[in-house]
């Protein structure tokens, strides 16, 4: 077949004209810092491979994250494979656009083999056992592939949107840049995880005024007794933690981020705060019907949960405090600022003066494309730290695919190597049974 190099794309970034071929060892699916981590380690082994990127390298850090938006794991944790943090502030929080330099540095020392602008439509199987990729681009052919296009993929709105007029503007968290894009009026921020935390504090510091419908989400303090959360349970191994030995087990991939945020040198989220400021809080957003958004009436549950696993956390560092007989200075036990005096279970569109909503409810998988028999009965991949049922298919980037990093900067590294020694052997023994094949005597 006839494959060409698409255009207008940066030469360093792709395979050069001429190069590409139909067949490759492994094929990746994803051109964030998972697909090049997958890079840098087959690389190193001289595994021939390719990633296709249906946009542009690290699209989502650069399209996909507020201006304000920063790390909320201190920079000394960012350990992609070969490029650890190359900053000078190792305890802060790396900003979007410095976010964006070390992973462009990291795509630079790189140097992968990577078609951007083309999109996977459907991968399957042969009868011969090689992986068929179907893309934009053309089809490929290969022994292994890998997934590598991450958990977050489809944005989350829900259906009672479509009812609410369309003079209210609505946008998902992955679109929103700033209080600026927003009309004059009150913002719904729906969602309290992560995103909606921080959002709803970035346009509550801009003098917006803000309503929040809260779920479930935990928060966690920043500092403790002298030191970022963050050191304190590396100390006591909880990134090292497995997904088979966490209480949950594969549970735990299905739980909400912590509310905390880098932001002015890092600091903690409290919502309750927030209301003493004229926030205006909610339990969680149920519905919209005849103008009025309705919520059920569990904020004061909400926050109580979300506090408790605050004061956990910090019972648990206690405990290795005096275990270690680690000096430590003390610190009072928090102590709630603001409790709410009713469940208000309504809201009514027209006299709030809200005029624009954010959802901040998440994501979901879609994996639409692979047609495979590697998914649960809720369309999420079974595997082991990434290894399928499905001989040579593989995932990373997901989170907790393997350990609590395995998502983020800390731990992707781990699994790339972890995948990539799988790979090697795979490979191997396709080529000895290839090599068997071939000296096999004649039958006369």
């Amino acid at each position: 077949m006839s494959l060409s190099t698409p255009k207008n794309t940066p030469e360093n970034t792709l395979v050069k004209q001429g190069a590409l071929k139909s067949h490759y060892t492994v094929l990746i699916v994803g051109g964030g810092q998972a697909g090049l981590s997958m890079s840098v380690c087959l690389q190193e082994r001289g595994i021939d491979h390719l990633i296709f990127e249906k946009n542009t390298m690290m699209h989502s850090w650069k399209t996909q994250r507020w201006d304000s938006f920063t790390l909320v794991t201190p920079n000394w944790q960012c350990a992609l494979p070969n490029h650890p943090y190359d900053g000078d502030d190792p305890k802060g929080f790396m900003k979007r656009d410095e976010i964006i330099g070390y992973l462009d540095r990291f795509a630079a020392k790189v140097k992968p083999p990577i078609l951007e602008s083309v999109s996977v439509e459907k991968i399957t199987k042969s009868d011969d056992g090689h992986f068929v990729v179907l893309t934009t681009q053309g089809e490929f052919t290969a022994e292994q592939v890998v997934i590598a296009s991450g958990g977050y993929l489809k944005p989350i709105i829900p259906r009672m949107a479509e009812r609410i007029p369309e003079t209210i503007l609505q946008m998902h968290s992955n679109q929103y840049k700033n209080a600026q894009q927003l009309p004059e009026g009150g913002v719904l921020v729906v969602g309290s995880g992560q995103s909606g935390a921080q959002i709803a504090e970035d346009l509550h510091i801009d003098g917006k005024k803000v309503f929040l419908a809260t779920g479930n989400a935990p928060r966690v303090a920043r500092q403790y007794r002298g030191k970022d959360v963050v050191e304190w349970l590396d100390d006591m191994g909880y990134y090292q933690k497995t997904v088979d030995e966490h209480p949950l087990r594969e549970g735990v991939r299905d739980n909400t981020n912590h509310y905390v945020t880098g932001r002015d040198g890092g600091r903690e989220i409290d919502l309750r705060k927030f209301a003493l400021e004229g926030m205006e809080l909610f339990g969680l957003m149920e519905n919209y019907q005849d103008g009025q958004f309705i919520f059920k009436p569990n904020l004061s549950d909400n926050l109580k949960a979300a506090d408790d696993t605050y004061k956990n956390i910090n019972a648990r560092i206690d405990s290795h405090i005096e275990k270690n007989s680690i000096s430590a200075p003390e610190e009072a036990p928090y102590e709630p600022v603001w409790e709410p005096k009713e469940e208000r279970e309504n809201l009514d569109l027209a006299a709030s003066g809200i005029t624009s909503i954010i959802w901040c409810i998440g994501f979901t998988p879609d994996f639409s494309w692979l047609d495979l028999p590697v998914f649960n009965g809720m369309g999420a991949p079974v595997h082991h730290r990434g290894v399928t049922n499905e001989a040579g298919l593989y995932f990373i980037g997901l989170p907790w695919l393997h350990t609590w990093g395995s998502g983020r900067f800390s731990g992707v590294a781990t699994d790339a190597e972890y995948l990539t020694q799988y790979v090697q052997t795979f490979s191997a023994s396709v080529k000895n049974q290839e090599n068997a094949n071939q000296t096999l005597p004649e039958v006369s």
